[in-house]
């Protein structure tokens, strides 16, 4: 999906100060509780080679960094880079980058992707590329984790419509969807001219997932359901976060 300017429609969407605002619920201390119970699981070992990928502004970055990590952040947004890099040090460095394109061979000791930060593509082959690229970066027993919706809850509780004001803007979301994809379309009025982005993601179930990382030596280990990390179940979960090993 192309925008009116030409640029792929999340490109230019989450570079944008409405996409900011829209979401500024995702607060530190959700992404605090939900890094303190993955850690726990996953037990990284003092300084291992972290990839946060879609990083956004860097909020899991900075946690992963505050916890003895060493922590490389990638988004293709420029202003949430530009951000991000006000809180760079040592172990902490930001990047802008397309995850299209590859970003490291056996640099990682572990690979994220949170928040759905995948499944935006307009072709199946970009999406089988990025999985290549994140198997590429690992090492060897590296572990992938990659955080998304779970398509079966989001079908089922889909909202057709929702306005939100935020700051004397109004933003109107209508939602919808086909076979493959997910859409919502967010309409904005006020603080200036008109302006409509429409997000798409993909309807990935856990077995495509399966499919696109068994050719790169990926094998799911884990499997849950939220940011408590409890089981996961197909129809009730909210997400779908899957924690893989690379062979």
């Amino acid at each position: 999906m192309i925008n009116g300017n030409g640029s792929e429609w999340f490109a230019t969407w989450f570079d944008s100060v409405h996409y900011h605002k829209l979401y500024a619920h995702r607060d530190d201390a959700e992404a605090a509780r939900f890094l303190d119970a993955l850690t726990t699981r996953l037990r990284p070992g003092h300084g291992a080679h972290v990839l946060d990928l879609g990083c956004g502004a860097g909020r899991h970055s900075r946690y992963l960094a505050s916890k003895g990590l060493q922590v490389t952040g990638v988004d293709l947004a420029a202003s949430s880079i530009k951000e991000a890099k006000k809180s760079e040090h040592g172990r902490l460095r930001f990047f802008r980058h397309d995850m299209r394109v590859p970003f490291g061979r056996h640099a990682f000791d572990y690979v994220f992707n949170f928040f759905t930060s995948f499944g935006y593509f307009a072709d199946t082959s970009e999406h089988r590329a990025v999985v290549r690229n994140m198997a590429l970066s690992l090492r060897d027993g590296g572990r992938l984790v990659l955080d998304y919706l779970n398509v079966g809850h989001a079908v089922a509780s889909l909202a057709p419509g929702e306005i939100k004001e935020i700051d004397g803007v109004i933003y109107r979301l209508t939602r919808w969807m086909d076979a493959r994809h997910i859409f919502k379309r967010i309409a904005i009025e006020g603080g200036g001219a008109p302006l409509t982005y429409i997000e798409r993601v993909a309807r990935f179930t856990l077995q495509d997932f399966e499919r696109m990382f068994a050719p790169h030596g990926l094998v799911i280990e884990s499997l849950h359901g939220d940011y408590w990390l409890n089981s996961y179940d197909s129809r009730t979960s909210p997400r779908m976060i899957l924690v893989a090993r690379k062979r």
